[in-house]
């Protein structure tokens, strides 16, 4: 079943933030995820949306997603987000 990782970020330092960009894409490529979107301005259509940006990466199950986030490679470098910005993350379970 495909499992989603979405992320709703707030930046409060782009330099830290650089610093995890600049080595997201070579990390992600092992893990066989599919970014399906990346947005500064979504439109919002109910609610309230305080954040800079929102991710959604598509894994074709939740143990590739979980073997994704949880790799010696993503930990070293996933900290440069977590301190860079306040981040809302959420793994989605697919309906197939």
């Amino acid at each position: 079943m495909s499992c989603y990782f979405m992320a709703q970020i707030q930046i409060h330092n782009q330099d830290e933030y650089t610093k995890y960009l600049d080595l997201v894409d070579q990390v992600f490529e092992k893990f066989n995820g599919k970014y399906l979107a990346v947005d500064e301005k979504p439109t919002v259509l109910e609610g309230t949306w305080n954040y800079d940006r929102v991710v959604l990466i598509e894994f074709q199950d939740e143990t590739e997603l979980s073997r994704w986030y949880n790799s010696t490679e993503y930990q070293t470098i996933v900290k440069h987000r977590i301190n860079a910005a306040h981040c809302d993350t959420l793994i989605i379970k697919g309906l197939k």
